[in-house]
C-alpha cells in the first residue's frame, strides 16, 4: 500500500530536517546502486534523512537525485 504524506505531515518532516546533518553526499561518481542501497537502509532505520547533493560534481540536480531515490526506495521526498 502507498501512502502518501498530507502537506501538513510534509511540512512537519521538513521541519525536523531542517536540524539534521547530511548522511549521505553525492558527488562526481553519481548514484550507484551501493548508495541506493546504503540509504533504503538508513531510511528503514530512521525514516527520515538528508542528502546532500554537490552541485559542482555532481552529474544530477537535487532534484533529480531526490526523484530517483524516492523511486528507487518508495520512498517520498519532503
Amino acid at each position: 500500500m502507498i501512502y502518501n504524506m498530507t502537506s501538513k505531515e510534509r511540512a512537519e518532516k521538513r521541519a525536523q530536517a531542517n536540524n539534521m546533518e547530511p548522511l549521505f553526499q553525492l558527488g562526481k561518481g553519481g548514484m550507484s546502486d551501493a548508495l541506493i542501497k546504503q540509504v533504503d537502509d538508513a531510511l528503514t532505520a530512521r525514516e527520515l534523512i538528508k542528502v546532500k547533493v554537490l552541485r559542482d560534481t555532481s552529474p544530477l540536480t537535487p532534484r533529480e537525485a531526490a526523484d530517483r531515490i524516492a523511486e528507487a526506495t518508495g520512498s517520498e521526498v519532503v
